[in-house]
């Protein structure tokens, strides 16, 4: 990581914070979860620092981009992205997310197709029952954590998660005390509009949609990724299993197996 670059831009009237690889290679920016943050990609993106110049930027209200206190839905995020690509001046690079990221990466595929070469969708939240999600919402996703040591947080990550490899905990521990009580409160965070079922028809890049096991936490059920494939007939679907919604920190290898075909191929 000792040359790895960070800084800010100003991407949709809001400071943005981003971490890179560099190297001058092949732009890769991938999209963090709801409470995470950019650094959250820091083992995939030793694993790709070699093909790729992995971008990792936090989402407003997390990590240490600005947090207005509105704003939060997935149109402005993915204007957000949008403004980072244009600040950074990354030429269509490949983008990706998990989970809310995931939900940033389908929308800036369907609003800015002009600006990606490809998009990589880690079990976004592609229900088939309306916005039924986590009880509290957002709030109680960053409540749950709020005061507790980072010494803290990562021994419940560890207990709570036993196949997470030990070098996810440090930083999803410190994307849990950084994430901002603005987010929290956001109106509009979720559920997520535009609907999934609306976005993706006007995607026109190649695109991977990696799922796991609804029984072990996963979002996409196969009946869900059945309906993503028939909207988007050229959709890529691969299911990692055993794992639940962190999919690439419970089947690391696979998960990286996967999307490095997917990126050499297009």
């Amino acid at each position: 990581m000792a040359e790895w670059q960070s800084g800010d831009v100003v991407a949709n009237g809001v400071k943005i914070h981003y971490t890179r690889t560099g190297g001058g290679l092949p732009p890769l920016v991938l999209n963090h979860g709801a409470t995470d943050n950019g650094l959250c990609y820091t083992p995939v993106a030793r694993a790709l620092a070699a093909d790729y110049d992995v971008v990792m930027p936090d989402a407003r209200g997390h990590g240490l981009s600005d947090a207005p206190e509105a704003g939060y839905g997935v149109e402005e995020r993915a204007a957000d992205l949008a403004g980072v690509i244009r600040a950074l001046a990354l030429e269509r690079p490949a983008v990706g997310g998990h989970s809310m990221g995931a939900g940033t990466t389908l929308c800036f595929a369907a609003q800015y197709p002009d600006m990606l070469r490809c998009a990589v969708l880690e079990d976004p939240g592609f229900r088939m029952d309306g916005p039924a999600g986590r009880p509290g919402g957002p709030r109680q996703m960053v409540l749950q954590h709020k005061g507790k040591t980072r010494e803290e947080l990562i021994a419940h990550a560890r207990q709570a998660h036993p196949t997470w490899p030990e070098d996810e905990l440090g930083p999803w521990a410190d994307s849990k005390i950084q994430v901002s009580l603005s987010f929290a409160n956001a109106p509009r965070a979720f559920p997520e509009q535009p609907d999934w079922r609306e976005l993706l028809p006007k995607v026109r890049v190649p695109t991977l949609l990696i799922t796991s096991d609804p029984e072990l936490g996963g979002i996409v059920t196969p009946e869900a990724a059945r309906l993503a494939k028939e909207l988007l007939p050229s959709l890529e679907v691969v299911r990692l299993s055993p794992a639940g919604h962190n999919v690439r920190r419970e089947q690391r290898a696979r998960f990286l197996e996967v999307v490095r075909g997917f990126l050499a191929a297009h």
